[in-house]
């Protein structure tokens, strides 16, 4: 890193905080100007190309090229000056425009190699001052009034080392808070709203629980009528007693200046105006009255009644700025316009509330081609989706999706990768309410939540190297959101399918029928079949939405689903019946995942996932599940360091035919599966970050499987069959698309016997790899979690 440094430069490689016992120290290694050159293996693969970059760059010839361009632009809008409407020089304009921006940039922070990594940080005593004042404004605004902070720079080998020294001293509590106004109201409902302040007795006093105290205060307010009244209206005082090293915290709510005292605004009419596309329809408007609410279209082609469920402001009530917000949210969510735009106009202490939108197209097409990876190589895909919005004039949409997608899967019966072919179709229509028979106040009653009832019907064809399977899908669901949109459910109060499997390969077929002879149905999965089920999701965000003063981020997913319920009110044919020729299920299912986001810098950040998953076949079932119901483990979303779907179930083992293993361990259907992932992600340089893993977990039977020894759940041995995989990864994060390399290699293989079970020596310097199968690559798009 020191290479070509003039004689009197030092690299910034290393800084240090001494002396932080009680402030956040991550927060204070935020604040340092110069920070040192991401190193692995004692190397910067950041600076080494930024360097690489750098001999195929000349500073001068850019700018002599940006200056010609300048130039030739300023010929150029001399030109159209006397020559308007030139579409050759408007175009020739754009061009110019367009290359000085890159050439400016390319001046300013080198080519694109060179900006793909990063210089090298030299050490620069002024930005080094300006780090401690930093330092210094930090701790005084977190109550560390008498902290002092100084700095010391080690030299060694045209590297320097800087110590910052930080005095913290004695934080200031705050001891008492008073609040100051004479608008009773005003002090009525912030005495009533107390508990959620940001300022406690007893506290350290942090200049930042100040601000949140003032925005806080602001949006009460503002949500109880007072539209006119902003932050600028408080004014804290701070009285510091130095002795004791306490705080007094004066809260002053002052008088307008417009007026003798703050007043509550009430709107006294609401407008709603849908603007034409253009002024060929500006003489087809429509006034419309609902629930007090002026509506204006410019043709008759929307439901007053479904817009006003989506308004949460109401005449003759009081201004509250979170209905605004909501209101622009759920009008926004509808899908229906172009933007959303909410004004008020006042008249005294009343307001007219002006909502105007603009139709969105009426018809969208999108296209997709690219790459997608489920299971192992990554394939081509296109898709094409045809929107037809408002389609019964009541807010509808009208959706048909189209996808054909090409990749590369293990076969289940034989060694290496192969093709799989999936197409599926469908046709939905969205409607933004519930579809709830004899409840004609649902729509006003729950508009809030933004709710919608999808209808749809879908046809999937999927060819695999050992069976071609079809199916025919039906769908009635209903999808809800909570009004601080952190929670969001969703029921499929119908989801039916009819799925016949046309072709099986003889091989496949083989080993299905040699799984029945010793006791596993997995074959009556392939038959013909009607399956019906009943489910149910919620997704729970953790994360206060509109918060965005902490970058740690939790998600929480909960899925239950009853399938074949209503099959116990008919006499139906059981699957173990001789001679059967279609199955029919039932079957209990429930999963929860979990997922945790923790930044620990700007450039580091933990991620971990829990996931347990549970299904079990009863009654006409006869202990075997649709083959979609089932839980498979491993694969580049799940346990890495074993190939898609061919982890567990249990300790149970790959059966041994003729030709060598069953390859069929590809496809280990289980009854439950617990899974567990922790990833250290690190940016290394650009769009280049790095990925250390470890995952954990398995899948096993509920009961016994005869035909797979060790599959089955049992509490006093499945600790001992979690598997454990390690590996490290590569990402290229271009915002739009995340390409992910991880390379994972199996640490405890439970297919192993007791005590043989930890595989991880295996791997030397002369076997880098390991035994064979030990070593797995993952190729995906997308982070696995």
């Amino acid at each position: 890193m020191t290479r070509n440094l003039k004689e009197d430069e030092l690299v910034v490689y290393e800084n240090k905080l001494q002396g932080v016992e009680k402030a956040n120290e991550e927060d204070l290694y935020g604040l340092l100007e110069q920070e040192p050159n991401t190193r692995f293996l004692g190397t910067s693969l950041g600076v080494n190309i930024y360097r690489f970059g750098r001999q195929f760059y000349d500073s001068s010839q850019v700018a002599e090229k940006w200056n010609e361009a300048r130039l030739e632009l300023a010929s150029v809008k001399a030109s159209i000056d006397t020559l308007p409407d030139n579409r050759k020089l408007e175009k020739r304009q754009d061009k110019l425009t367009s290359k000085i921006e890159g050439l400016k940039k390319k001046l300013d922070y080198g080519n694109s190699v060179m900006r793909t990594g990063n210089p090298v940080v030299i050490l620069d005593e002024t930005l080094t001052d300006k780090s401690v004042n930093n330092l210094t404004g930090y701790l005084v605004n977190h109550g560390f009034f008498d902290a002092k902070v100084t700095y010391e720079i080690e030299k060694k080998d045209q590297k320097a080392f800087v110590n910052y020294l930080i005095q913290e001293k004695e934080p200031y509590i705050i001891d008492s808070i008073y609040r100051k106004t004479d608008n009773e109201e005003i002090k009525r409902i912030l005495d009533s709203n107390q508990k959620q302040t940001f300022l406690h007795q007893g506290e350290n006093y942090s200049q930042d629980n100040i601000i949140s105290e003032r925005s806080r205060i602001e949006d009460l307010l503002k949500n109880n009528g007072f539209y006119m009244f902003s932050r600028t209206y408080l004014n804290y005082i701070v009285y510091k007693d130095t002795a004791e090293k306490i705080v007094t915290i004066e809260e002053i709510v002052q008088r307008p200046t417009f007026a003798e005292k703050h007043e509550p605004y009430t709107l006294d009419s609401i407008n709603f105006r849908i603007n034409p596309p253009n002024n060929e329809f500006i003489d087809q408007r429509i006034q419309k009255d609902f629930r007090g609410i002026d509506f204006s279209f410019y043709r008759d082609r929307y439901s007053e009644k479904i817009l006003a469920s989506r308004i949460m402001m109401e005449k003759g009530g009081r201004y509250n700025r979170q209905n605004a917000i909501e209101t622009q949210r759920l009008l926004s969510n509808l899908d229906l316009f172009r933007f959303v735009n909410i004004s008020f106009d006042t008249l005294g202490t009343s307001l007219t509330a002006n909502i105007f939108t603009q139709p969105n197209q009426k018809y969208q097409l999108t296209n997709q081609v690219g790459l997608t990876i489920t299971e192992q190589l990554p394939g081509p895909f296109f898709s094409t989706a045809l929107r037809n919005r408002n389609f019964f004039r009541a807010g509808e949409i009208l959706e048909f999706n189209f996808r054909a997608g090409l990749e590369g899967v293990a076969s289940a019966t034989g060694l290496g990768v192969y093709q799989s072919q999936e197409v599926n179709t469908s046709l939905s229509v969205i409607f933004p309410r519930f579809l709830i028979p004899f409840a004609p106040g649902a729509l006003q009653k729950f508009g809030r939540y933004n709710p919608n009832t999808r209808v749809q019907f879908g046809y999937t064809y999927t060819n695999r190297p050992e069976y071609t399977r079809n199916s025919v899908n039906g769908l009635l669901s209903y999808t809800w959101h909570t009004r601080n949109n952190r929670q969001s459910f969703t029921v499929n109060a119908a989801d039916l399918s009819y799925i016949r499997t046309p072709k099986l390969t003889p091989e496949f077929l083989a080993v299905l029928e040699d799984l029945q002879s010793r006791g596993n149905n997995l074959i009556w999965s392939f038959l013909p079949s009607f399956v019906s089920s009943i489910s149910g999701q919620t997704i729970i965000n953790f994360n206060r939405y509109g918060d965005f003063t902490t970058k740690r981020a939790s998600l929480l997913r909960l899925f239950v689903e009853s399938g074949g319920t209503t099959l116990n009110f008919f006499d139906v044919q059981s699957n173990d019946e001789p001679d059967i020729e279609y199955a029919n299920f039932q079957w209990l299912k429930t999963q929860v995942d979990f997922r945790r986001y923790y930044p620990v810098s700007t450039k580091q950040t933990f991620a971990y996932r829990l996931n347990f998953g549970w299904a079990a076949p009863y009654g006409i079932s006869a202990g075997v599940l649709p083959y979609e119901k089932y839980f498979f483990a491993g694969g580049g979303t799940s346990i890495r360091a074993w190939q898609a779907r061919r982890l567990g179930p249990g300790s149970s083992k790959p059966v041994i035919g003729e030709r060598g293993p069953y390859d069929y361990i590809n496809e280990q259907p289980a009854e439950m599966i617990l899974e567990s992932m922790l990833e250290y992600r690190r940016n290394l340089v650009g769009f280049f970050d790095m990925a250390l893993f470890i995952d954990a977990g398995n899948s096993w039977m509920i009961g016994v499987d005869p035909a797979r020894p060790g599959a089955d759940f049992r509490w006093d041995r499945f600790y001992k069959e979690i598997a454990l995989g390690a590996g490290i990864g590569l990402r290229m994060d271009f915002d739009f698309l995340v390409i992910r390399l991880d390379l994972a290699t199996k640490a405890v293989d439970p297919a192993q016997d007791e005590g043989s079970r930890w595989v991880l020596d295996n791997i030397s310097f002369s076997r880098p790899f390991g035994a064979k199968g030990q070593t797995v690559f993952n190729f995906g798009i997308g982070y696995p979690f």
